[in-house]
């Protein structure tokens, strides 16, 4: 924990307000759990009413991008195309694909086929055939606040089997949903999303899991979707991060050597499906900023 402020100081989240009128109530709550041993955000998970009031904006446009995908997608294409489309249309409405250079990351959006966990790199080559699912994964820099969420696709006559491992995926995002409310430990979404992907006889990835996002990209804290119950940080109102669970139909080994840097596949070359939103910790439960 950082230094306590006096009653009369300026709060430390730059809203012009004194520390008594502003986040000091909830920081002496924060201490109360600090000194019983739970593991408390520092300041800078915290976003301000400004703050995510700025996110949702930008979550305005990265959805506009995602249904605009949603509409053109097609078997056929080249996911080369998904990249123009998510770059004109970011562009278009006022923002910046967000991916596109980020730690040398080559293009505007992610797109990720059949076995490719994430991070799949669009190109001219790889054409989306019938029978593919694909996850898009979007994210944008608008009014300088970042957003971010992804939507999984089928392609033509999809089998069962895949079709039901997208739909779970996708349930899994209410379930750990249902578990996003202030004074609660951050684990307890992260166990519920595991129990229930291994209760439908699928495998959770355990390297790569969620983040908090807003100001940066990517930053504290890191969601696990493995984890046990009663773990990890304590969530507070105004922390904001990923639910983006990726969920394989076979083992949940991965592969991360990919010559390209980027690529994730599943070791065993099983399915694997992803859904993402980005909620933001209330008062009295939780809001979904970015679908």
């Amino acid at each position: 924990m950082v230094k306590k402020l006096s009653r009369n100081d300026e709060c430390w989240c730059k809203s012009g307000k004194k520390y008594k009128q502003c986040h000091m109530m909830m920081e002496e709550k924060m201490r109360m759990f600090h000194d019983k041993g739970y593991a408390i955000p520092h300041r800078k998970m915290i976003k301000t009413k400004e703050q995510i009031d700025g996110i949702r904006e930008s979550g305005k446009v990265n959805i506009a991008v995602l249904d605009y995908i949603s509409e053109k997608i097609c078997v056929g294409m080249p996911t080369e195309d998904i990249n123009r489309m998510v770059e004109e249309k970011t562009k278009e409405l006022g923002g910046i694909p967000a991916p596109l250079n980020f730690e040398g990351y080559p293009k505007s959006v992610c797109t990720s086929v059949d076995d490719e966990v994430c991070h799949g790199i669009p190109s001219k080559d790889i054409i989306l055939e019938e029978g593919n699912i694909v996850n898009v994964d979007v994210s944008t820099i608008y009014g300088g606040y970042f957003s971010d969420s992804s939507r999984m696709f089928c392609m033509g006559n999809v089998s069962e089997e895949k079709k039901r491992l997208v739909e779970v995926t996708k349930q899994s995002i209410q379930v750990g949903l249902d578990h996003v409310k202030p004074w609660v430990k951050i684990g307890e979404l992260g166990a519920a999303i595991h129990e229930f992907a291994r209760e439908n006889g699928y495998s959770v990835v355990r390297e790569i899991g969620g983040h908090g996002v807003g100001i940066e990209f990517h930053e504290d804290p890191f969601v696990s979707f493995v984890c046990p119950k009663n773990s990890g940080v304590l969530l507070v109102p105004g922390m904001v991060f990923t639910i983006e669970p990726m969920i394989n139909m076979g083992r949940c080994e991965i592969q991360m050597n990919d010559p390209n840097g980027w690529t994730v596949r599943t070791e065993d070359g099983m399915p694997s499906a992803q859904w993402e939103v980005t909620v933001a910790v209330t008062e009295t439960g939780y809001e979904v900023l970015v679908y």
